[in-house]
Formats: structure tokens, sequence, C-alpha cells
């Protein structure tokens, strides 16, 4: 596999890139990370995740109603946030609830929360 890294010139401020063929290794910690991040990329995800936050017990409605979209862009949403672990949902004909995961909500904050609290010491300047 090759992969390209980026190495700061501290003496000129330059990036320079470096290839490289040697296998890159993540953490568990980080694959999660970056399933959530993904799963979070897209603003109506945001919205979804929002909406089923307020909701007292699962959402049974028709998310439609509340985003103006098709149900099939919505579907699309619902699905990579199922496939994340973000929400659960289940489908019963003419109904389809839809809840946080609290289990994987608490992992997903505490992943963010502790790579985003911790002290870093940035090398690189603009």
């Amino acid at each position: 596999m090759l992969v390209i890294s980026y190495i700061c010139d501290k003496l000129n401020g330059k990036f320079i890139m470096q290839r490289t063929l040697s296998t890159v290794e993540y953490s568990g910690e980080e694959e999660k990370m970056a399933v959530f991040a993904k799963a979070l990329s897209h603003p109506v995800r945001i919205k979804i995740l929002k909406l089923l936050d307020s909701q007292v017990c699962c959402f049974t409605g028709e998310l439609t109603e509340i985003i103006p979209m098709a149900q099939s862009t919505i579907s699309q949403h619902l699905k990579a946030l199922l496939e994340a672990g973000l929400i659960q949902g289940e489908i019963n004909p003419p109904k389809v609830r839809y809840c946080i995961d609290r289990e994987n909500w608490l992992k997903a904050c505490a992943v963010f929360s502790g790579f985003f609290t911790r002290d870093r010491e940035f090398r690189c300047s603009k």
C-alpha cells in the first residue's frame, strides 16, 4: 500500500511530501473514531441525531415530514448512522422506529472528548 505522509520543515515552514510502502497500523480507537466521524460528516445526519436525541422515546414518525427530503435520501443517511452504530432501528411496516444507540453514543462521546481535550503540542504554525 502506498502511503503519503506530510512532514513539516520547521526551518523553512514548508510541508514535504514523503512516500512510503510501509503499512500504516491504526488503533481500535482511531478506527472507531473514523467510523463515527464519517457518520457525522453530513449536516442531515446531525439533524437526524439531534431530532432523535430530543425524543422522550423512539421516533416512529416519517422523517420526511420534518426534514423536507426524498425518503430515499433520508434512508441513505439513516443507513450510514445505523452502520456506524449511532442509532438503532426497527422496521415493522407501516412503522419504523429509530432511537439513539445509547451505548455507542457514549463510546463516541468518550472517543471524541479524549481526542479534542488532550493537550497538544503544535509544532507547525502558520
